[in-house]
């Protein structure tokens, strides 16, 4: 199993100020001052850690289009373990020692009991995936992945390098790279860029909106007929 060329350090330490993981113009990534942090390892170098604490989580997930805004952001507050992996904050260098009370804090009786959770959820992030320990410089270059788990009992996932970002969850898919962003929901693909805008709804006949500029494209009829055919 790939993910068990991870390994999570022995020593769990907590943060002694707020920190923020990660931020760009489309959202942040930010912990609270006492969060329990436990490295991630590979080949006994730091590759990221797994927080417990109190995480807040901010996207902007809205496409804007010539018909309006479509999608929602995601503001959420983070009180279960998550993983970040890749580009480590500055802030992570100055942990301290954690003990008795930091666990309790965090809803764990002690540090026993909080390491099976931490592993699990490592071992969940690599569940089925194809990352190889060889190619394990995938995050060196700035980026930064991150797994929350969700009320489902499964991962929502974002990458982040620059001004790319990648963010998947149980109903939505949201891509955004420059000027240029995806979103896929259950319901409908929409795709936007400064002078062209595409949304195509599933599960209906054929709704293809096209906007270039000042100029629309209407669906075509013989492409719907096609379709149905």
């Amino acid at each position: 199993m790939k993910w068990k060329y991870y390994q999570l350090d022995t020593e769990v330490s907590k943060t002694t100020q707020d920190i923020t993981l990660w931020k760009n113009e489309k959202g942040i990534v930010e912990i609270a001052k006492g969060t329990l942090a436990v490295r991630v390892l590979l080949d006994n170098q730091s590759c990221g850690y797994i927080f417990h604490g109190k995480g807040n989580l901010i996207l902007d997930t809205i496409v804007e289009t010539d018909k309006g805004a479509i999608g929602k952001s995601v503001e959420r507050v983070v009180n279960e373990p998550f993983l970040m992996l890749g580009k480590l904050d500055e802030g992570l260098q100055s942990l301290d020692k954690s003990n008795h009370e930091d666990f309790t804090r965090c809803g764990h009786e002690s540090k026993q009991q909080f390491m099976p959770k931490a592993e699990g959820l490592l071992e969940k992030f690599f569940e089925g995936s194809t990352c190889d320990h060889r190619n394990s410089k995938a995050f060196d270059e700035g980026a930064s992945a991150f797994a929350f788990p969700n009320k489902k009992g499964k991962l929502d996932i974002l990458v982040a390098k620059d001004t790319k970002l990648v963010y998947t969850s149980t109903d939505e898919v949201f891509v955004s790279k420059g000027e240029k962003t995806v979103l896929t929901t259950p319901r409908r693909v929409v795709v936007s860029k400064p002078t062209q805008s595409i949304s195509v709804e599933k599960n209906y006949d054929p709704k293809i909106h096209i906007s270039r500029g000042d100029h629309e494209c209407p669906p075509q009829k013989g492409d719907a007929n096609e379709e149905r055919n």
